[in-house]
């Protein structure tokens, strides 16, 4: 197995410390690992075509709000209120 240097602040080398019982080596290695999965995910994307899809909706809003004008519609503000009302109705 090879060896590699990672350098923490005292501080959380101090809080590391703590945790007697963790494995640090094991969880450097299992972000590593997690990190290397996601980097081949996005390396395996073609980002050309990303582009140009990313090129045709511009286009495409850019018609629609020619059409019927500006939509001030907030997706993120409607799933954040579902949630709200999921999560609320869960402690129920």
């Amino acid at each position: 197995m090879s060896v590699i240097t990672v350098r923490v602040p005292k501080n959380l080398k101090r809080r590391m410390s703590k945790f007697k019982n963790v494995n640090w080596s094991e969880v450097v290695r299992e972000a590593i690992l997690e990190r290397i999965a996601v980097e081949e995910r996005l390396g395996s994307k073609d980002w050309g075509l990303i582009r140009s899809a990313v090129k045709e909706m511009d286009e495409l809003m850019e018609v629609v709000e020619a059409r019927g004008g500006k939509c001030d519609y907030d997706s993120a503000e409607t799933i954040r209120n579902w949630r709200d009302v999921r999560a609320w109705r869960g402690q129920l």
